[in-house]
C-alpha cells in the first residue's frame, strides 16, 4: 500500500532546498518564506538583520513564534594557486562530514557551481594519522579548476558561500531525508501553523529568524523589537534512537510525537508553560514526548532574556544525524508539532502564569 503523505511535499521541498547559510539567508530561503506567508498574515517586513516578521493582527496577547531559517555551511577563506578552495565553517560542522561529499558553491544569488569535499587520501597517510579525524587545515573543496585564475573566472571569491548539495527524499513509509532539516523543518512547521490556524484573538508574530547557528542573533533583535507577552521557539532536537545509544541518552525518538522542551543549554522553559502545553497535547490527543537537550540551544534562549524577560516555551521536531547533508525526520512528528502550535495560539488567552 502506498504511504499517505501527511506533509505538503512541494512546500517542504522548497523550504529545505533553498540556500541560506547564516548571514546569507537572502540567497534563497528568505524569498520562499515571504511567499509562503503572504496569504495568511496581514503584513510582512524584513528587519535590519534580515529576519522575516509575518504579523497576523489581533487584540489579544502578543505572541512571538520563532524558527530559524539559516543553515550551516562553509565560506571560502583562500583560493590555492592550483584552484582548490580553503574553507571555514559557518555554524557547527564536523569536518568528517565533508569528505567525498558534493557541494554547491554559490557564485551569485541564483547561480552555483559544483564542488567536492577533499582531504589527503588515507592511502598515503601515515598509519597514526589514519586514526585521527581530519581538522580544518586538511579540508578543501575541489571545483575542477586548475588554477586560482580559473577559479576566479568561475565566479569564486574570498567570502563565497558553500552549501551541501542535498535534496528532499522519502525514506520508508513516514520519514524523509534531506539537507537542512535543522531548522527548515521548523520553518515549515511555522508556515503550516499559520495556514491551519483557526479562530484566535492573539496578536501573532511568525518570525523566521537569521543567524541562529552562530549565536541566536536574529531571535535576539527580533524579540527586542516585538517585545511579546509570550515567546515560543520551534527547532529540531536530537533523536539518537539508533544502535549503540542507551535509551536514557536518546533524547527523543522518531515517530513518537512533537517534543515539548523542558530545558536545553540556552533556556529553562517556563514551567507553567511547559505544563500547559502538555495539558493541551493530552486534551487534543496530540502525541508528544519530552525534550531535555544538554548539548545545544535554540532561539528560546535569546527570546526569554529579552528586555525584562519573556515567558517562553518551545517545541522540537526530533531529527537524526543533524548538522549533516542527510538529516532524517518523521512526518508524524511534524504533523503533531503543527497541531500543538495551532492549539497553543488558539488557546493562548487561557494561559495563566
Amino acid at each position: 500500500m502506498e504511504a499517505v503523505i501527511m506533509v505538503d511535499y512541494e512546500l517542504l521541498k522548497k523550504v529545505v532546498e533553498a540556500p541560506g547559510v547564516s548571514g546569507y539567508e537572502f540567497l534563497g530561503i528568505r524569498d520562499v518564506v515571504i511567499e509562503a506567508f503572504e496569504p495568511y498574515v496581514d503584513e510582512i517586513r524584513v528587519d535590519k538583520l534580515g529576519n522575516v516578521i509575518a504579523h497576523k493582527k489581533g487584540s489579544g496577547p502578543k505572541v512571538m513564534l520563532a524558527a530559524h531559517m539559516d543553515q550551516i555551511g562553509l565560506m571560502v577563506t583562500h583560493i590555492e594557486k592550483n584552484g582548490f578552495l580553503r574553507v571555514a565553517p559557518i555554524g557547527g560542522i564536523d569536518p568528517r562530514t565533508l569528505i567525498a561529499q558534493r557541494f554547491k558553491v554559490w557564485v551569485d544569488k541564483d547561480k552555483f557551481i559544483y564542488g567536492v569535499g577533499g582531504s589527503v587520501p588515507p592511502h598515503i597517510q601515515k598509519p597514526e594519522d589514519r586514526k585521527k579525524a581530519p581538522d580544518w587545515d586538511q579540508i578543501f573543496i575541489d571545483i575542477g579548476a586548475e588554477s586560482k585564475e580559473e577559479a576566479e573566472e568561475m565566479g569564486v571569491r574570498i567570502g563565497t558561500i558553500i552549501t551541501w548539495d542535498g535534496r528532499l527524499e522519502r525514506l520508508g513509509k513516514h520519514r524523509f531525508v534531506s539537507i537542512a532539516f535543522d531548522d527548515r523543518i521548523a520553518v515549515y512547521t511555522l508556515i503550516k501553523t499559520a495556514q491551519e490556524l483557526g479562530e484566535t484573538d492573539a496578536d501573532i508574530y511568525f518570525v523566521a529568524t537569521v543567524q541562529e547557528e552562530v549565536g541566536l542573533r536574529g531571535a535576539k533583535v527580533s524579540a527586542f523589537g516585538i517585545e511579546p507577552d509570550y515567546g515560543f521557539a520551534i527547532d529540531v532536537t536530537i533523536a539518537a534512537d539508533v544502535p549503540g545509544t542507551p535509551e536514557h541518552k536518546q533524547v527523543t525518538q522518531l515517530g513518537k510525537g512533537t517534543a515539548i522542551k523542558i530545558m536545553d543549554r540556552s533556556v529553562i522553559c517556563h514551567p507553567t508553560i511547559v505544563k500547559w502545553m502538555e495539558e493541551l497535547a493530552k486534551k487534543y490527543e496530540i502525541p508528544y514526548q519530552w525534550d531535555i537537550l544538554l548539548g545545544g540551544g535554540t532561539d528560546a534562549g535569546a527570546i526569554h532574556l529579552t528586555k525584562a524577560g519573556i515567558p517562553t516555551g518551545a517545541i522540537s521536531v526530533p531529527a537524526r544525524y543533524i548538522h549533516s547533508n542527510a538529516e532524517v525526520v518523521d512526518e508524524r512528528d511534524v504533523d503533531a508539532s503543527v497541531k500543538l502550535m495551532v492549539k497553543v495560539l488558539e488557546h493562548i488567552h487561557e494561559l495563566q502564569l
